[in-house]
């Protein structure tokens, strides 16, 4: 940890043959084992307080060390290693340097005695002297005054709950667990308490990042801190991001704990890990965590974020109904709800999955409780869409309470002025829901004289889950459908989401209005975005598509959603319940744009004549061949994943490429044993992305298991278009999408364009 205070870094000692010596550096033979010696340059760097060495690896974090690290120097062969990897013979050329941390002794053999002694002199009398500046500097050390704040007592020693404030206070969270960890570690004394050295210990322990570290050393050139200059060149060289000083002002101010270093507008290595941590500098790219989007587009150019059975809390055999899973949904984001609706007792429709076993809910809590939550998390319209199974009396209700509750925000005539001839936009209809359903007859009757209607379709549901189960049922259901009629009151209610029955692309082009949407079998729609996917584009290029998963999935599991955006598939409803690789893959999807619910398609998706296909990658405008390139750093105190106290997690990352058929790939680091604290990979993968607007990266860790499956530790999807290039923390989100409150991984990212 950087200690200030003193302008002079090297205490005044300026001139001193030590410290020349130690500049000047020189060749020392270091020692591994019995056959393992080399010859290894080393010096002081400028700052006057971290050795460098030279190492044959390319990136190794381990080229610098801190004198402030240094436990002792030892002269001769007291070290295990010396004396068992050495001969007597070289007794006073060898010595030991020792460390504080975990890190291993440092076993060195200079060419003479003299040097040897030189080596071990020098280094004492300057840890000595920076010891002595420490010791008058602990006091002004922006951790100190943190302590004092947090020791409630007064008695200089923090207890197990003092040191939870004191984490608050430095503003660094820790899960519990490495805590505790780091707390026994540091509480030598085993008091119960940390006292002076112990808590700069923890914090040195907690803080420890050496590729921090390095990258920070290799930019701090002015008296062992970063300056304004040195900071701007860092965020133009290595993150690639536009930079100015008014900006790493900015930066410092904002992030440098230490006042006495901000004073001198510096960023110490605290501050610089601190920022490193800000959501502005991690993968994402900031600008797109708000509505960066053109919303002025109609309705059907954008993604959509849907839900289907909303109404389920877990499968939908015999999983219970909850008016909660629609909060849970809009919160997420979701844009599209759907209500299985049949007829309750005391003429009040339900909501439940028909013929099984879910328990139901009322049709009006329901809407009351869309209506609380519809707009928490996004302006943009909600759509709900109706699985009618109701008889008319109760259909007639169904759409009393709609308007009832939901007022002027229901869209129940079209905007402007005559009949439409498309969508409007997610701007125009911000704060609105939106009907989809069946409808009696066109939209254009509304403008017509005659109210005759057109539609002699009495079949009111639309998704066909029967056809994955047994064959009773569809016939009980079959009987039902031909009693059941529309109520005008509801089909009035139904503007620009009116479902119909695909019949074909053809039949679409010539017979549907661009309101008439399908909803499709995710079968059935895998299968087009395989064989006439272009056709598929083009037909969604006008109209809505909603897709949904098939009723043989009684458990409620997903199905990939990125075949069918990538057909321009609109509607894609995921059970939101499920948690699942896909539900990662949709939340990815929509966490860009202000998590709006609502991503505009590219350009080449919504033109009518397009001729691309996402199967076979014809030459066009939309072929953007990059190479991606990740370095898997590390990561940061991942959570165990069983309380046993001793299991420890043996990581590995996956990182995941989804798109077109030719962008998909998964590439994986090997596992690091028994270290969820800050296990280390840096391990570098390629990948060549030839669709970017289409792909997502997706970032996942699991513990490795030889015997059984990997376990899921944790993971982050986002747009590859997002992705911010540099040295970038990406943080991790649980099974269920809610973020580890520490965990996270360190990884590099370029992005080049192949020409």
């Amino acid at each position: 940890m950087e200690m200030n205070g003193g302008e002079k870094t090297n205490g005044g000692m300026e001139g001193d043959p030590d410290l020349q010596f130690l500049l000047k550096g020189g060749d020392l033979l270091k020692v591994r084992s019995s056959s393992w010696k080399k010859t290894r340059y080393y010096r002081l760097q400028e700052d006057c307080k971290t050795m460098w060495h030279e190492s044959k690896k390319t990136f190794n974090a381990k080229q610098t060390f801190s004198l402030y690290d240094i436990s002792a120097v030892r002269m001769g062969r007291q070290s295990e290693g010396l004396r068992k990897n050495t001969e007597e013979m070289v007794e006073g050329r060898c010595f030991t340097i020792m460390f504080k941390n975990r890190r291993k002794n440092l076993d060195l053999i200079a060419s003479s005695e003299e040097e040897a002694k030189q080596w071990v002199s020098s280094l004492e009398k300057l840890i000595l002297n920076l010891n002595n500046l420490s010791a008058q500097q602990k006091s002004e050390h922006w951790i100190f005054s943190c302590l004092r704040k947090a020791d409630k007592d007064n008695d200089d020693k923090l207890s197990q709950s003092e040191m939870k404030n004191f984490l608050r206070r430095i503003n660094i969270e820790v899960d519990d667990d490495y805590a505790e960890m780091l707390f026994q570690q540091c509480d030598k004394s085993k008091s119960g308490n940390l006292s002076g050295a112990e808590i700069q210990h923890f914090y040195d322990l907690l803080t420890h990042r050496e590729e921090i570290d390095v990258i920070y050393g290799q930019y701090a050139k002015t008296t062992g801190f970063m300056s304004p200059e040195n900071l701007v060149e860092f965020l133009m060289k290595e993150q690639r991001s536009k930079a100015s000083l008014a900006l790493a002002h900015k930066i410092i101010e904002k992030h440098e704990p230490d006042e006495h270093v901000k004073a001198k507008k510096m960023l110490s290595k605290d501050g610089f890990l601190m920022y490193m941590h800000h959501p502005e500098a991690m993968i994402l790219n900031s600008d797109h965590s708000e509505v960066y989007q053109d919303m002025k587009q109609p309705l059907n150019h954008y993604f959509i974020s849907s839900s289907h059975n909303t109404y389920l809390m877990e499968d939908q055999l015999k999983g219970p109904s909850s008016t909660e899973a629609y909060v849970r949904a809009l919160l997420k984001g979701c844009r599209c709800v759907e209500l299985d609706c049949w007829d309750g007792s005391d003429d009040e429709p339900v909501i439940y999955h028909g013929y099984t076993l879910t328990s139901k809910i009322l049709f009006k809590d329901t809407i009351k409780t869309i209506k609380e939550y519809a707009f928490k998390t996004s302006d943009y319209p909600v759509i709900l869409s109706l699985e009618n199974h109701c008889s008319l009396e109760q259909q007639k209700v169904m759409a009393h309470h709609m308007s009832s509750i939901l007022g002027d925000a229901l869209v129940t005539t079209p905007l402007g002025h005559g009949m439409p001839t498309d969508f409007p936009s997610p701007e125009e209809l911000k704060g609105k829901f939106l009907i989809k359903g069946k409808r009696l007859n066109k939209l254009e009757a509304i403008f017509a004289s005659e109210t005759a209607a057109d539609d002699d379709d009495d079949d009111v549901t639309e998704e066909e889950e029967s056809d994955d189960e047994d064959e009773q049922k569809e016939e009980e259901q079959s009987k039902k459908k031909k009693k059941l009629k529309l109520a005008k009151e509801l089909s009035d209610m139904v503007i620009y989401c009116k479902s119909v029955h695909f019949n074909g692309f053809e039949d679409a082009v010539k017979n549907l209005s661009f309101y008439e949407m399908s909803s499709f079998k995710e079968g059935i729609a895998m299968k087009l975005a395989e064989e006439s996917a272009n056709a598929y584009i083009r037909h969604n290029e006008d109209k809505l598509s909603r897709i949904y998963p098939a009723g043989s999935r009684t458990n409620s599991s997903n199905y990939n959603p990125v075949p069918l955006w990538n057909a321009g598939c609109q509607i894609v409803a995921l059970n939101f319940q499920t948690t699942c690789r896909d539900m990662d893959l949709n939340q990815g999807r929509f966490l860009v744009n202000g998590k709006s619910g609502y991503i505009l398609k590219p350009d080449y998706m919504r033109d009518k004549a397009t001729g691309f296909d996402p199967n076979t990658l014809t030459r066009g405008a939309w072929l953007k061949h990059k190479t991606l390139h990740v370095m898997v750093i590390s990561a940061q105190q991942l959570p165990k994943l069983s309380k046993k106290k001793s299991s420890i997690v043996d990581p590995l990352v996956k990182v995941e490429v989804y798109g077109v058929p030719e962008d998909v790939a998964v590439k994986e680091t090997n596992p690091v044993e028994n270290n969820g604290f800050n296990p280390s990979w840096n391990e570098s993968f390629e990948f060549e992305v030839y669709m970017p607007d289409l792909a997502l990266v997706r970032f996942v860790v699991e513990d490795h298991d030889s015997a059984s499956d990997n376990e899921f530790v944790g993971q982050y999807t986002l747009p590859f278009n997002s992705l911010k290039m540099g040295y970038r923390h990406v943080p991790l989100l649980s099974k269920n999408g809610d973020r580890l409150p520490s965990a996270g991984l360190f990884i590099h990212v370029m992005v080049v364009d192949v020409k």
